[in-house]
């Protein structure tokens, strides 16, 4: 046979990750839903975003669980006032918060205000365990809250997990846009699909950064959540903001039952 119509052997990369993948596949199957909470852009509230559709979801009567993918700068804990550690023994178990299976690298590491100095390799290797090592259980949904940016973790979690989808947060400013859109179409790229966008700190007022976003991603807006001071201070005290306001919760309902 010619060289050149040889068969090509598949690189032994793509068959690990394959291999993962299917093993993942197995481990999560009692998980019927995977979403992600996703933006290139940092400081445009994923980690508020993904916990309080994670308990709107649950006040709608669903099992949920909620995974702090942010490996190196985990804060989803903070939100939710935890303090709890789990035992690295495998399988993990995930701190179970008002109902809510609750899974971080800070519930790992010893002190949480050291930083988490780790290479690519590790932080592959932590969120492997998160999905192939952890008893997450039977759930409806898992909310996922990922670090921003479009390497190492992102990669991994579209590489080896069937999502559901991922939600887009952004917020009016135009380069939170221009991150957004880049986040999606990353997305997009390796066939993940977008549930919609949320725009994060609005003023109320239609704003035409954040529809760009949905035109040149194709697709619609889930809800905004207002700039609220009030909602900064119940998230610094580890409170739940939906649990403390009914206009909160009125958003988060909207977005949820979109999602649903």
């Amino acid at each position: 046979m010619p060289e050149e119509q040889k068969p090509q052997a598949m690189h032994p990369s793509f068959v690990n990750v394959i291999r993962q993948k299917e093993r993942v596949k197995a481990k999560l199957a009692g998980i019927k839903h995977k979403i992600g909470i996703y933006s290139a852009k940092g400081g445009v509230g994923k980690t508020t975003i993904a916990v309080n559709v994670a308990y709107a979801l649950k006040d709608k009567g669903f099992k949920v669980g909620l995974l702090d993918a942010d490996i190196d700068c985990p804060n989803v804990t903070m939100f939710l006032g935890i303090n709890d550690r789990i035992e690295t023994t495998l399988p993990l178990k995930p701190v179970i918060k008002d109902g809510i299976k609750v899974a971080s690298t800070a519930m790992v590491v010893d002190d949480i205000k050291k930083p988490i100095i780790w290479r690519g390799a590790l932080i592959t290797k932590m969120l492997g365990d998160f999905f192939e090592n952890t008893d997450w259980g039977e759930l409806d949904y898992l909310i996922i809250d990922l670090p921003p940016g479009t390497s190492d973790a992102p990669l991994t979690i579209m590489q080896l997990l069937d999502m559901e989808g991922f939600v887009i947060v952004t917020t009016p400013q135009k380069i939170a846009a221009l991150n957004s859109i880049r986040s999606g179409l990353m997305a997009k790229r390796l066939g993940m699909a977008i549930l919609g966008i949320v725009e994060n700190m609005s003023d109320g007022k239609e704003n035409e950064n954040t529809k760009n976003v949905e035109k040149e991603l194709g697709v619609e807006l889930l809800g905004t959540v207002k700039n609220d001071d009030t909602f900064k201070r119940l998230s610094d005290e580890g409170k739940i903001p939906l649990l403390e306001s009914n206009e909160i919760a009125g958003e988060f309902g909207l977005i949820a039952s979109k999602l649903i």
